[in-house]
């Protein structure tokens, strides 16, 4: 009587990580093509460029190159912490920010729990309409309405001098400037960063709020232990990202608007690099001064994120 030999399932090879990987892409190449256009984009525009972050550590020269240009070491880092600048254009970043993170930042939200109690259609579609369109104008454009608006001649200028007051150059005066960045800032943007919470309204169980109906809780209240709640766990991941992005202020906006005369409380660190890099051709000193930005904005990330995991469930990984 002869004996079958069983193949013991367990001792099969597994297969390799290539014919894994292979496999997977045969099934779901469509999904992969369709990222494919955002990796090469990140890779081009956000990798690659890391490699002349070192230039930083050099006095760097066009003529010399990258690799042959001398190495300084943390010249560059010092000269800009010892710099009459550094302490002024320090304290506008985290101002500017701050008074993006504390007006900006809950206004989208604001407009979201707003327009989740409106009951007329019609109306909600006009008013996220209008409150979406200054998103896609053109940031020349915007700053040239600032401009104009602004002006001794603009709208808001006659309205003060309508009133018996005298007419102010606003954007000469430095004072005035955090005023009209951070509300001009949340004017752009409400509309489009209302969107997310409201996507996030809508995906709240509707049972949660018949509950809250039937222990009596009216809308306002419904509002607090239901809608805020739900949407939570957003409010906080998109909060670490403002974090990760308190040391980093558009540079665009700041210099179509800001002039010599506001330098005292507009000059940030983004436009200051622009300066040095572009306009001086300082290029190792101006890498220097956006490595240490992107350094800070690193920390933040890590640091408010480690927090929230701790504090909250919610977190970026």
């Amino acid at each position: 009587m002869t004996s079958k030999i069983v193949p013991n399932p367990n001792s099969r090879s597994k297969p390799g990580i290539f014919n894994v990987v292979g496999r997977e892409f045969k099934i779901n190449y469509p999904i992969y093509l369709m990222v494919l256009p955002a990796v090469i984009y990140y890779v081009m525009f956000s990798y690659l460029p890391m490699y002349g972050a070192q230039i930083a550590f050099k006095n760097f020269s066009p003529s010399t190159g990258i690799w042959n240009s001398p190495w300084v070491g943390l010249k560059h880092f010092i000269s800009f912490f010892q710099s009459y600048y550094f302490t002024r254009i320090l304290l506008n970043t985290i101002i500017l920010s701050l008074y993006r993170l504390v007006f900006g930042f809950p206004a989208p939200i604001i407009l979201a729990l707003l327009l989740n109690e409106v009951r007329m259609q019609r109306f909600k579609k006009t008013v996220q309409t209008i409150s979406y369109l200054p998103h896609f104008i053109s940031m020349v454009v915007v700053c040239g309405i600032i401009v104009d608006f602004t002006s001794t001649r603009g709208l808001i200028n006659d309205i003060i001098v309508f009133f018996g007051a005298e007419a102010i150059p606003f954007l000469r005066f430095p004072q005035y400037f955090r005023t009209i960045y951070t509300s001009s800032s949340i004017w752009q943007e409400i509309g489009w960063g209302s969107i997310i919470y409201l996507a996030s309204i809508s995906n709240i169980d509707q049972q949660l709020y018949e509950a809250a109906k039937i222990e009596g809780a009216g809308r306002f209240r419904q509002m607090l232990s239901v809608t805020l709640p739900g949407i939570a766990p957003m409010i906080i991941v998109l909060l670490i990202l403002q974090a990760g992005n308190i040391m980093s202020m558009g540079a665009e906006k700041i210099l179509l608007l800001y002039n010599p005369g506001t330098y005292e409380t507009a000059d940030v660190i983004s436009t200051f690099v622009y300066r040095k890099g572009l306009l001086e051709a300082n290029y190792s000193y101006s890498t220097a001064v956006g490595l240490f930005n992107s350094v800070i904005n690193f920390s933040m990330l890590i640091a408010v994120n480690k927090l929230s995991r701790t504090l909250s469930e919610s977190s970026l990984w």
